[in-house]
Protein backbone atom coordinates (compact mmCIF):
# COMPACT_ATOMS: atom_id res chain seq x y z
CA UNK A 1 0.00 0.00 0.00
CA UNK A 2 1.52 3.33 -1.08
CA UNK A 3 1.48 6.45 1.09
CA UNK A 4 0.10 9.62 -0.37
CA UNK A 5 2.14 12.80 -0.25
CA UNK A 6 -0.23 14.12 2.41
CA UNK A 7 0.38 11.04 4.60
CA UNK A 8 4.15 11.34 4.14
CA UNK A 9 4.03 14.97 5.23
CA UNK A 10 1.93 14.04 8.29
CA UNK A 11 4.44 11.32 9.30
CA UNK A 12 7.35 13.74 8.90
CA UNK A 13 5.48 16.28 11.00
CA UNK A 14 4.76 13.73 13.75
CA UNK A 15 8.36 12.51 13.75
CA UNK A 16 9.67 16.06 13.99
CA UNK A 17 7.28 16.83 16.83
CA UNK A 18 8.37 13.76 18.79
CA UNK A 19 12.03 14.65 18.20
CA UNK A 20 11.48 18.24 19.35
CA UNK A 21 9.64 17.03 22.45
CA UNK A 22 12.45 14.63 23.28
CA UNK A 23 15.09 17.34 22.87
CA UNK A 24 13.07 19.70 25.07
CA UNK A 25 12.73 16.96 27.70
CA UNK A 26 16.49 16.31 27.70
CA UNK A 27 17.20 20.04 28.15
CA UNK A 28 14.72 20.30 31.01
CA UNK A 29 16.07 17.16 32.64
CA UNK A 30 19.66 18.37 32.36
CA UNK A 31 18.75 21.57 34.18
CA UNK A 32 16.37 20.19 36.76
CA UNK A 33 16.98 16.45 37.00
CA UNK A 34 19.01 16.77 40.19
CA UNK A 35 16.16 18.66 41.79
CA UNK A 36 13.67 15.92 40.92
CA UNK A 37 11.89 17.33 37.84
CA UNK A 38 8.49 15.79 37.26
CA UNK A 39 7.63 14.76 33.71
CA UNK A 40 4.01 15.09 32.67
CA UNK A 41 4.69 13.37 29.35
CA UNK A 42 4.87 9.61 30.05
CA UNK A 43 5.92 8.53 26.59
CA UNK A 44 8.45 5.65 26.44
CA UNK A 45 11.28 8.10 25.75
CA UNK A 46 10.43 10.25 28.80
CA UNK A 47 9.83 7.24 31.06
CA UNK A 48 13.38 6.13 30.26
CA UNK A 49 14.75 9.58 31.15
CA UNK A 50 12.67 9.70 34.34
CA UNK A 51 14.03 6.27 35.36
CA UNK A 52 17.56 7.51 34.74
CA UNK A 53 16.95 10.55 36.88
CA UNK A 54 15.58 8.53 39.76
CA UNK A 55 18.19 5.80 39.71
CA UNK A 56 21.41 7.23 38.31
CA UNK A 57 21.41 10.90 39.29
CA UNK A 58 20.96 10.48 43.01
CA UNK A 59 24.69 10.74 43.58
CA UNK A 60 24.80 14.32 42.31
CA UNK A 61 23.98 15.61 45.84
CA UNK A 62 25.02 13.36 48.70
CA UNK A 63 26.01 16.03 51.25
CA UNK A 64 24.34 17.28 54.42
CA UNK A 65 23.54 20.82 55.46
CA UNK A 66 26.30 22.30 57.65
CA UNK A 67 24.09 23.19 60.61
CA UNK A 68 21.58 20.37 60.45
CA UNK A 69 22.95 18.73 63.62
CA UNK A 70 23.76 21.98 65.47
CA UNK A 71 21.87 24.20 67.89
CA UNK A 72 21.22 27.50 66.10
CA UNK A 73 19.75 30.83 67.22
CA UNK A 74 19.90 34.19 65.46
CA UNK A 75 19.43 36.26 68.62
CA UNK A 76 19.06 36.03 72.39
CA UNK A 77 16.89 33.18 73.69
CA UNK A 78 15.02 33.82 76.94
CA UNK A 79 14.54 31.19 79.63
CA UNK A 80 11.96 31.38 82.43
CA UNK A 81 13.69 31.31 85.79
CA UNK A 82 17.04 32.64 84.60
CA UNK A 83 17.55 36.38 84.15
CA UNK A 84 20.71 37.74 85.76
CA UNK A 85 22.27 38.82 82.51
CA UNK A 86 23.74 42.15 83.59
CA UNK A 87 26.31 40.33 85.73
CA UNK A 88 27.63 38.09 82.92
CA UNK A 89 29.45 38.70 79.65
CA UNK A 90 27.61 35.85 77.87
CA UNK A 91 25.87 32.54 78.57
CA UNK A 92 24.24 29.67 76.74
CA UNK A 93 22.56 26.31 77.26
CA UNK A 94 22.37 23.88 74.35
CA UNK A 95 20.22 20.75 74.10
CA UNK A 96 22.35 18.45 71.92
CA UNK A 97 19.73 15.79 71.14
CA UNK A 98 17.00 18.23 70.16
CA UNK A 99 19.44 20.64 68.50
CA UNK A 100 17.93 23.52 70.45
CA UNK A 101 19.34 26.64 72.07
CA UNK A 102 17.54 26.49 75.41
CA UNK A 103 19.07 29.77 76.55
CA UNK A 104 21.27 32.30 74.83
CA UNK A 105 22.65 35.65 75.97
CA UNK A 106 25.17 37.58 73.86
CA UNK A 107 26.15 34.36 72.12
CA UNK A 108 27.95 36.18 69.31
CA UNK A 109 29.77 38.91 71.25
CA UNK A 110 33.55 38.70 70.85
CA UNK A 111 35.04 38.02 74.28
CA UNK A 112 38.29 36.92 75.87
CA UNK A 113 38.14 33.14 76.48
CA UNK A 114 41.02 32.63 78.93
CA UNK A 115 41.78 28.90 79.34
CA UNK A 116 38.61 27.72 77.62
CA UNK A 117 40.93 28.19 74.62
CA UNK A 118 42.41 24.83 75.55
CA UNK A 119 39.46 22.91 74.14
CA UNK A 120 40.62 23.94 70.65
CA UNK A 121 44.20 22.93 71.50
CA UNK A 122 42.90 19.54 72.60
CA UNK A 123 40.75 19.22 69.47
CA UNK A 124 43.86 19.65 67.30
CA UNK A 125 45.97 17.32 69.43
CA UNK A 126 43.37 14.58 69.01
CA UNK A 127 42.87 15.29 65.31
CA UNK A 128 46.49 15.64 64.18
CA UNK A 129 48.57 13.97 66.86
CA UNK A 130 49.43 10.40 67.82
CA UNK A 131 48.70 10.20 71.54
CA UNK A 132 51.46 7.61 71.97
CA UNK A 133 54.09 10.09 70.73
CA UNK A 134 56.76 11.02 73.24
CA UNK A 135 57.28 14.79 73.41
CA UNK A 136 60.42 16.52 74.64
CA UNK A 137 59.53 19.67 76.56
CA UNK A 138 61.32 22.79 75.35
CA UNK A 139 62.62 25.67 77.45
CA UNK A 140 59.96 27.90 75.92
CA UNK A 141 57.22 25.54 77.12
CA UNK A 142 58.30 26.06 80.74
CA UNK A 143 58.67 29.85 80.53
CA UNK A 144 55.63 30.94 82.54
CA UNK A 145 55.20 33.25 85.50
CA UNK A 146 54.69 31.82 88.98
CA UNK A 147 51.03 32.90 89.04
CA UNK A 148 50.15 31.32 85.69
CA UNK A 149 48.70 27.81 85.75
CA UNK A 150 51.17 25.03 84.90
CA UNK A 151 51.23 21.25 85.20
CA UNK A 152 54.78 20.99 86.56
CA UNK A 153 56.67 20.33 83.32
CA UNK A 154 60.44 20.92 83.29
CA UNK A 155 62.73 21.69 80.41
CA UNK A 156 63.97 18.44 78.86
CA UNK A 157 61.14 16.31 80.25
CA UNK A 158 59.85 13.52 78.06
CA UNK A 159 56.12 12.88 78.26
CA UNK A 160 53.48 11.27 76.07
CA UNK A 161 51.12 13.44 74.06
CA UNK A 162 48.23 11.72 75.87
CA UNK A 163 49.59 12.82 79.24
CA UNK A 164 50.04 16.36 77.92
CA UNK A 165 46.39 16.48 76.89
CA UNK A 166 45.36 15.26 80.36
CA UNK A 167 47.53 17.91 82.00
CA UNK A 168 46.04 20.53 79.68
CA UNK A 169 42.37 19.68 80.22
CA UNK A 170 42.44 18.68 83.90
CA UNK A 171 45.16 20.84 85.48
CA UNK A 172 44.82 23.56 82.81
CA UNK A 173 48.58 23.56 82.32
CA UNK A 174 49.76 26.37 80.07
CA UNK A 175 53.05 24.51 79.77
CA UNK A 176 51.17 21.51 78.33
CA UNK A 177 49.51 23.79 75.78
CA UNK A 178 52.80 25.14 74.49
CA UNK A 179 54.40 21.67 74.41
CA UNK A 180 51.44 20.35 72.38
CA UNK A 181 51.57 23.30 69.99
CA UNK A 182 55.28 22.88 69.32
CA UNK A 183 54.90 19.15 68.80
CA UNK A 184 51.96 19.43 66.39
CA UNK A 185 52.97 22.51 64.38
CA UNK A 186 56.59 23.32 65.25
CA UNK A 187 55.81 26.60 67.02
CA UNK A 188 53.03 28.41 68.85
CA UNK A 189 52.66 30.81 65.93
CA UNK A 190 52.14 28.04 63.37
CA UNK A 191 49.81 26.25 65.75
CA UNK A 192 47.71 29.41 66.15
CA UNK A 193 47.32 29.56 62.38
CA UNK A 194 46.07 25.97 62.45
CA UNK A 195 43.71 26.81 65.31
CA UNK A 196 42.15 29.63 63.31
CA UNK A 197 41.85 27.54 60.16
CA UNK A 198 40.13 24.72 62.04
CA UNK A 199 37.90 27.16 63.91
CA UNK A 200 36.63 28.54 60.60
CA UNK A 201 36.04 25.00 59.34
CA UNK A 202 33.82 24.38 62.39
CA UNK A 203 31.86 27.58 61.71
CA UNK A 204 33.52 29.49 64.56
CA UNK A 205 33.89 32.66 62.51
CA UNK A 206 33.87 35.04 65.49
CA UNK A 207 37.09 33.55 66.82
CA UNK A 208 40.76 34.50 66.52
CA UNK A 209 43.48 32.71 68.49
CA UNK A 210 47.11 33.75 68.95
CA UNK A 211 48.24 31.11 71.47
CA UNK A 212 47.31 27.57 72.59
CA UNK A 213 46.55 28.36 76.25
CA UNK A 214 44.47 31.53 76.46
CA UNK A 215 46.72 33.91 78.37
CA UNK A 216 45.47 37.40 77.61
CA UNK A 217 46.11 39.05 74.27
CA UNK A 218 43.90 41.73 72.72
CA UNK A 219 43.85 39.78 69.46
CA UNK A 220 42.85 36.52 71.15
CA UNK A 221 39.08 36.23 71.37
CA UNK A 222 36.07 34.02 70.71
CA UNK A 223 32.31 33.96 71.35
CA UNK A 224 30.12 31.85 73.59
CA UNK A 225 28.55 30.27 70.52
CA UNK A 226 31.94 29.50 68.96
CA UNK A 227 33.00 27.79 72.20
CA UNK A 228 29.87 25.66 71.90
CA UNK A 229 30.79 24.73 68.31
CA UNK A 230 34.36 23.75 69.25
CA UNK A 231 33.32 21.87 72.39
CA UNK A 232 30.57 20.07 70.48
CA UNK A 233 33.14 18.92 67.90
CA UNK A 234 35.40 17.66 70.70
CA UNK A 235 32.58 15.63 72.24
CA UNK A 236 32.36 13.52 69.09
CA UNK A 237 35.72 11.98 70.07
CA UNK A 238 35.30 9.42 72.86
CA UNK A 239 38.86 10.07 74.04
CA UNK A 240 37.93 13.67 74.82
CA UNK A 241 34.90 12.62 76.86
CA UNK A 242 37.04 10.06 78.70
CA UNK A 243 39.63 12.68 79.65
CA UNK A 244 37.27 15.41 80.85
CA UNK A 245 35.33 12.82 82.90
CA UNK A 246 38.36 11.81 84.99
CA UNK A 247 38.46 12.53 88.72
CA UNK A 248 42.24 12.82 88.47
CA UNK A 249 45.16 11.58 86.39
CA UNK A 250 48.76 10.69 87.21
CA UNK A 251 51.06 11.96 84.48
CA UNK A 252 54.40 10.23 84.01
CA UNK A 253 57.41 12.40 83.16
CA UNK A 254 61.01 11.38 82.52
CA UNK A 255 63.44 14.15 83.35
CA UNK A 256 66.47 15.14 81.31
CA UNK A 257 68.61 13.17 83.79
CA UNK A 258 66.50 10.03 83.29
CA UNK A 259 64.63 10.31 86.58
CA UNK A 260 60.99 9.27 86.35
CA UNK A 261 58.43 11.17 88.41
CA UNK A 262 54.64 11.49 88.65
CA UNK A 263 52.46 14.58 88.59
CA UNK A 264 48.85 14.25 89.73
CA UNK A 265 46.34 16.46 87.91
CA UNK A 266 42.76 17.06 89.06
CA UNK A 267 39.96 18.90 87.25
CA UNK A 268 39.67 22.62 87.84
CA UNK A 269 35.87 22.82 87.50
CA UNK A 270 34.12 22.80 90.85
CA UNK A 271 31.64 20.07 89.95
CA UNK A 272 34.33 17.51 89.11
CA UNK A 273 36.46 18.50 92.10
CA UNK A 274 33.50 18.13 94.47
CA UNK A 275 33.53 21.76 95.62
CA UNK A 276 30.02 22.34 94.19
CA UNK A 277 27.09 19.99 93.68
CA UNK A 278 24.88 20.24 90.62
CA UNK A 279 21.09 20.51 91.15
CA UNK A 280 19.13 17.30 91.50
CA UNK A 281 18.50 15.77 88.10
CA UNK A 282 21.73 17.07 86.53
CA UNK A 283 24.98 15.14 86.20
CA UNK A 284 28.08 17.10 85.17
CA UNK A 285 30.49 14.86 83.24
CA UNK A 286 33.28 17.40 82.83
CA UNK A 287 34.37 20.56 81.11
CA UNK A 288 36.90 23.38 81.00
CA UNK A 289 37.38 26.51 83.06
CA UNK A 290 39.13 29.77 82.29
CA UNK A 291 40.00 32.83 84.35
CA UNK A 292 41.87 36.06 83.66
CA UNK A 293 41.28 39.62 84.84
CA UNK A 294 40.01 40.58 81.39
CA UNK A 295 37.90 37.47 80.73
CA UNK A 296 36.48 37.09 84.20
CA UNK A 297 35.54 33.58 85.34
CA UNK A 298 34.39 31.25 82.55
CA UNK A 299 33.35 27.62 82.27
CA UNK A 300 31.97 25.32 79.58
CA UNK A 301 30.46 22.00 80.66
CA UNK A 302 29.11 18.70 79.34
CA UNK A 303 26.12 17.48 81.36
CA UNK A 304 23.23 15.02 81.31
CA UNK A 305 19.69 15.02 82.66
CA UNK A 306 18.08 12.04 84.38
CA UNK A 307 17.29 10.44 81.02
CA UNK A 308 20.97 10.82 80.00
CA UNK A 309 20.12 13.47 77.42
CA UNK A 310 23.28 15.56 76.84
CA UNK A 311 23.67 19.32 77.18
CA UNK A 312 26.44 21.87 76.71
CA UNK A 313 26.40 24.93 78.96
CA UNK A 314 28.70 27.96 78.96
CA UNK A 315 29.04 31.05 81.11
CA UNK A 316 31.61 33.76 80.39
CA UNK A 317 32.61 36.76 82.47
CA UNK A 318 31.33 36.01 85.98
CA UNK A 319 32.84 38.32 88.59
CA UNK A 320 34.20 35.46 90.72
CA UNK A 321 34.11 31.68 90.90
CA UNK A 322 31.43 31.44 93.57
CA UNK A 323 29.12 33.56 91.46
CA UNK A 324 30.04 31.55 88.34
CA UNK A 325 28.81 28.27 89.84
CA UNK A 326 25.83 29.88 91.53
CA UNK A 327 24.69 31.11 88.12
CA UNK A 328 25.46 27.80 86.44
CA UNK A 329 23.29 25.98 88.98
CA UNK A 330 20.49 28.47 88.34
CA UNK A 331 20.87 27.84 84.61
CA UNK A 332 20.79 24.07 85.16
CA UNK A 333 17.67 24.36 87.32
CA UNK A 334 15.80 26.57 84.87
CA UNK A 335 16.84 24.75 81.69
CA UNK A 336 17.37 21.09 82.59
CA UNK A 337 16.01 19.95 85.94
CA UNK A 338 13.30 22.55 86.45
Amino acid sequence: MKCTDKQKRRRKTNTAARTAALILTVVLFSGAGAAGAYFLDKSPENQLLDYEGQNYRQSIWQGTFFAQDLCVAAENVALDGFADEDSLHAAGLFDINNRQVVYGFRLYDKLYPASTTKIMTTYLALKYGNLDDIVTVSEHATDFNWDESTAGLRTGDQISLYDLVCGLMLRSGNDCGTAIAEHIAGSEESFAELMNSEARALGATGTHFVNPHGLHDENHYTTAYDLYLIFNACLKDERFVEIISMDSYDGTLTGADGTVRTETWSPTNYYSSGAVEAPEGVRVLGGKTGTTDQAGCCVILYSEDMQEHPYISVIMGAENKNFLYQEMNRLFTAGISG
